[in-house]
């Protein structure tokens, strides 16, 4: 099971963490990623991580503004959004146990219920 946590409503160019905590198996033993759903539109890759790989994805519209990590101890991973845009605003969703290099899900992955952010002034 994910839990999510730490959506909420941010002026642009605010900071969000999200935090996303496993319970059940091990975040570590998994590939993980972030990912979100806008309003009428599909649900697209944020960013993602390898297990010990090094590979890391994020898509080009958060490059240098996100920034995806995990902590093994409180088994949990995190997503630290900065700079936020009117166009971040969205309901995000992690996910383990991805293909890192392109962000997809496998099939049968677990998902968090979703946190939404809202960047409005």
């Amino acid at each position: 099971q994910l839990v999510e946590s730490g959506g909420g409503v941010v002026q642009p160019g605010g900071s969000l963490r999200l935090s996303c905590t496993a319970s059940g198996f091990t975040l570590d033993h998994y590939p993980i990623g972030w990912f979100r759903q806008a309003p009428g539109k599909g649900r697209e890759g944020v960013s993602c991580l390898g297990v010990s790989d090094g590979i890391s994805y994020y898509a080009d519209s958060v490059k240098g503004r996100f920034t995806i990590s995990r902590d093994s101890v409180k088994n949990t991973m995190y997503l630290q959004m900065n700079n936020l845009k009117f166009e971040d605003t969205a309901v995000y969703y992690c996910a383990s146990d991805v293909y890192p290099a392109d962000c997809r899900v496998r099939p049968g992955a677990p998902w968090g219920q979703g946190t939404p952010v809202t960047v409005s002034s």
